[in-house]
């Protein structure tokens, strides 16, 4: 009966998968499965976090000691240029799909960065800087691989450097004495 059970739930997984990309890009579940994102899901992730890094990194500047102030004025310039030229390659009739405000789930961890107290600032900024750029990298590291659009794909490829910089940039963080 276990058998069965895990067979029938292996072959509802398997049958569903292009239907539920949407939630599986939103819950986390394609990247643990290195499933790239479809073309739709892919200009609406990357728009959401290029506008949550741009708010994250705002605050930074304002509350961040020198080194998150210098590593937010990197990010705002950097994320506001790929955002500029996602734009530039979302098709007309898909540009009312790309969000054009934090989802509840962003907005939430900018309230939560907004509010930390100022002892708390730099571990929640850092941390957050770390998961965010550990996110996008997959984002773009599946999509390069596997995208559906060809043109998306070599964009994502040859963003994807400048991301994983960001990301040891971001992990490094307080780490200098």
């Amino acid at each position: 009966m276990r058998r069965w059970l895990t067979l029938a739930a292996a072959a509802l997984l398997l049958s569903t998968a292009a239907l539920a990309q949407s939630v599986g890009e939103k819950t986390g579940v394609n990247s643990a499965l290195g499933i790239s994102p479809t073309t739709a899901d892919f200009f609406k992730e990357v728009a959401m976090s290029d506008m949550t890094e741009i708010a994250a990194a705002k605050i930074g500047q304002e509350r961040g000691n020198a080194e998150e102030k210098a590593f937010s004025t990197q990010m705002i310039a950097d994320h506001t240029k790929t955002s500029a030229e996602l734009k530039a390659m979302v098709p007309a009739e898909a540009k009312a799909a790309i969000p054009t405000a934090l989802d509840n789930s962003s907005q939430s961890k900018i309230d939560k960065l907004k509010n930390a107290k100022p002892d708390d600032f730099s571990s929640e900024f850092d941390s957050m800087q770390v998961s965010a750029h550990k996110d996008a990298v997959s984002l773009f590291e599946r999509y390069a691989k596997a995208g559906e659009d060809a043109k998306l794909k070599d964009w994502a490829g040859k963003t994807l450097p400048a991301l994983q910089h960001h990301l040891e940039m971001a992990q490094s963080l307080g780490k200098k004495k």
